[in-house]
């Protein structure tokens, strides 16, 4: 008998390395700060590209194209071109980018609330740090 037969597994306690390989790129995927500010950004409504560059405005024009690419190539964004003179491009969440917004919004509700506790944090760890 080899030492894993007969061990019970109890859900949500194996680890599935398959499963922790695809969160783990999906994590890279949307934590990234130009994602988060997109996506924030879109949960307001739909976009076209320049006004999504003025409301994000350190962010690169080949950085918002490379992030918006990635959202709609991840199923969050939707592209909508509309034959005129010159095209019209407008970007809008799709429902899997407006679920996001939830955990997207948690996560900034979070920092918001604890900005003083992690300043405090890092004020006592550079004292500590510092040359006595």
């Amino acid at each position: 008998m080899s030492p894993q037969e007969g061990t019970l597994r109890i859900p949500g306690e194996h680890h599935d390395t398959a499963a922790c390989e695809h969160i783990s790129r999906m994590l890279a995927r949307i934590s990234d700060k130009w994602t988060l500010l997109v996506v924030s950004t879109l949960g307001r409504g739909p976009c076209r590209f320049n006004a999504l560059r003025r409301e994000i405005s350190e962010i690169s024009q080949k950085m918002l194209a490379s992030t918006l690419r990635d959202l709609e190539e991840n199923g969050f964004v939707v592209r909508t071109v509309t034959p005129v003179t010159p095209p019209q491009v407008e970007y809008a969440l799709t429902d899997l980018g407006r679920d996001l917004l939830n955990p997207v919004q948690a996560l900034a509700d979070w920092v918001i609330a604890n900005s003083a506790r992690i300043d405090a944090a890092r004020a006592a760890y550079a004292i500590r740090q510092a040359p006595q």
